[in-house]
């Protein structure tokens, strides 16, 4: 296989295949992560708060990590197509993280499309561009957020509202506290 084009989600992956027909010279896959193939782990906080909050990242599909790193290796060209916003762009970058030994040497090329028409594909892996290091970092330190807020204030919510049954939004969380705080300065508590 000379091509492999990586969407995140297999209903996608079959739209797109459609499309990409003689668009290069040689075989052409095109193949679904899944969605993001790492996140911070389920079991611990996950960011280093003592090592400037970096996340801690585990793999958390390893079916589909298992399922694609054939693919990454036998390609010689592989196009990252995830979705044009913020998650797409992390979920690109954890593509090049997790199979960073099989795309060394490659082509690794970033692709966006904003519709499922062949016009739109077409144009999108004709003109592929750099992964956006700002919509990466923009993925992360949301991610972080969520994580260092959900996971303290989350436990309170439970207890106060007697079970688990509710939960802290993502961003919505430290909107919630910044509100809450009535433009004061706020602190919240992180265990090392």
């Amino acid at each position: 296989m000379k091509t492999l084009i990586l969407v995140e989600s297999p209903t996608k992956a079959r739209a797109v295949a459609q499309h990409v027909r003689g668009l290069w010279d040689g075989p052409v896959a095109v193949r679904s992560t899944a969605g993001h193939l790492r996140d911070l782990p389920e079991d611990r906080l996950g960011v280093d708060t003592a090592d400037g909050f970096a996340p801690q990242y585990v793999v958390r599909k390893h079916r589909s990590v298992s399922y694609l790193r054939p693919y990454v290796r036998r390609a010689e060209r592989v196009v990252l197509a995830t979705d044009p916003d913020r998650e797409g762009e992390a979920i690109a970058w954890h593509v090049t993280k997790v199979f960073k030994a099989e795309l060394r040497g490659k082509t690794v090329l970033r692709a966006t499309f904003h519709a499922l028409t062949r016009e739109a594909v077409r144009e999108g892996l004709r003109n592929p561009r750099p992964l956006d290091r700002d919509l990466v970092r923009a993925a992360v330190a949301r991610r972080v957020v969520d994580r260092l807020i959900g996971y303290h204030l989350s436990p309170r919510l439970w207890a106060a509202m007697e079970g688990k049954n509710h939960g802290l939004g993502r961003v919505q969380a430290a909107a919630l506290a910044l509100l809450a705080a009535n433009g004061e300065a706020w602190e919240v508590e992180v265990e090392a």
